[in-house]
């Protein structure tokens, strides 16, 4: 369908815009008539994966890339067109699901900039949950939504297409942002797919590991640490001492994916008892524990990448977990660059020209998560998965005390 007399016209097309990695639309016939769904994900994509896993590849600007699917789409005949993207906007607290309270950022920027051929822009990345109504380039209606994270909002959009013109008629569209109960009827075949992995795996997800003595959770103290996010970094930094010289660890927030409990799962065997399941549920990206050095005043400028502004354009505050031999202060009302003070190691200030060997995952070892200065480390050192290191660290230390998060002191 791409060949033919439209060749040149798609040539043109991508003409300083490269080959895509991917096929950047679908189309799927419903009741006869095509519909074409474009997919977009986040130019922000290098500062969020691991940087091994994009090698050779290019992000460009999302509307640039909706644009020219767009128009590929016009030229096989596809006029119904939906925008299925990974990016998306914060909200204000406490809104209904059903309401448009995304407070405009880089979706929004997305929805109202994007070919006026597009009909709607269905989002997905910041875990918000939205319904909007946006205005395209010539003035038309259309809907920017997001349904919520984990499955528990999902957006339900009816509209109709003209078989005529084989375009969606706008004035049609209906959304609604269904909240996700678990008072429906299990599918029986998915319930049993389900069952039969959850009975393959029992052996080595039931399996104690460890033992604590209270709910060791990723919520996060005013300062933004977290009981277990210390816990992990502590189990980094003691499997990346011997071998990698270890002095300190830092752990991503976004990579704890939920807290330990102290009654356990219901696979678990008892209260306080930390199965490899719960584990895994903890720490479930298999990212490497690596080593780097960097001097003291690079670590400094990690720590105060953790804020928006400066070079590394962080969206939004993101605090390192650290292990429980580092300490600093940080000020809310500083200016960006002078934030951190007060840096110490095992109570011992750190200097500018020091070097400092760090244990982290190898997601920020490439720089994930907008942390830059991580990639200007050297003499680099890999150790086992975090799943590992952290199983390890419970094996180690069979009852477990949540750590105090009070590493990090805040000041105005």
């Amino acid at each position: 369908a791409l060949g033919g007399r439209n060749s040149g016209s798609l040539r043109d097309l991508l003409k300083g815009y490269g080959i895509p990695a991917l096929p950047p639309v679908a189309v799927r016939w419903v009741n006869g008539v095509p519909v074409g769904f474009i997919g977009l994900v986040t130019q922000t994509t290098p500062g969020i994966v691991t940087s091994e896993g994009i090698k050779d590849l290019r992000f460009v600007d999302e509307v640039k890339a909706a644009n020219v699917a767009s128009k590929l789409l016009r030229l096989v005949g596809v006029k119904a067109q939906v925008v299925l993207m990974h990016e998306g906007d914060q909200v204000t607290p406490g809104r209904s699901p059903d309401a448009c309270s995304a407070q405009p950022g880089a979706g929004n920027r997305i929805a109202t900039q994007v070919d006026p051929e597009v009909d709607m822009i269905l989002s997905g990345h910041s875990h918000q949950a939205y319904l909007c109504e946006v205005t395209d380039p010539a003035g038309g209606t259309r809907l920017f939504s997001q349904g919520g994270s984990f499955g528990r909002v999902i957006t339900k959009v009816d509209f109709r297409v003209d078989v005529r013109t084989r375009d969606v008629v706008r004035s049609s569209v209906v959304a609604d942002n269904q909240v996700v109960t678990r008072t429906v009827v299990p599918d029986p075949e998915i319930a049993a797919f389900v069952q039969t992995w959850k009975e393959r795996v029992a052996p080595v997800a039931n399996r104690p590991i460890g033992r604590i003595t209270a709910d060791v959770t990723n919520a996060a103290a005013p300062s933004g640490e977290s009981s277990l996010g210390n816990l992990i970094a502590d189990g980094q930094l003691a499997a990346s001492r011997s071998g990698g010289d270890a002095r300190i660890a830092l752990m991503n927030p976004g990579g704890v994916r939920a807290s330990l409990t102290y009654a356990g799962s219901p696979a678990g065997e008892g209260d306080g008892v930390v199965t490899y399941g719960e584990a895994f549920t903890v720490q479930p990206f298999n990212n490497l524990v690596q080593v780097i050095t960097l001097t003291g005043a690079q670590l400094k400028t990690v720590l105060e990448q953790q804020f928006p502004g400066g070079p590394n354009a962080q969206p939004f505050t993101k605090i390192l977990q650290p292990s429980s031999n580092l300490t600093y202060t940080y000020s809310t009302g500083a200016a960006w660059g002078s934030k951190v003070s007060d840096l110490k190691i095992d109570g011992v200030a750190v200097t500018d020209t020091q070097s400092v060997r760090v244990a982290v995952n190898n997601f920020l070892v490439g720089g994930g998560d907008a942390f830059a200065e991580f990639t200007k480390g050297t003499d680099v050192w890999s150790g086992p998965l975090d799943i590992d290191a952290f199983a390890a660290y419970l094996a180690a230390n069979p009852t477990i005390t949540p750590p105090a998060p009070t590493h990090i002191t805040v000041v105005p």
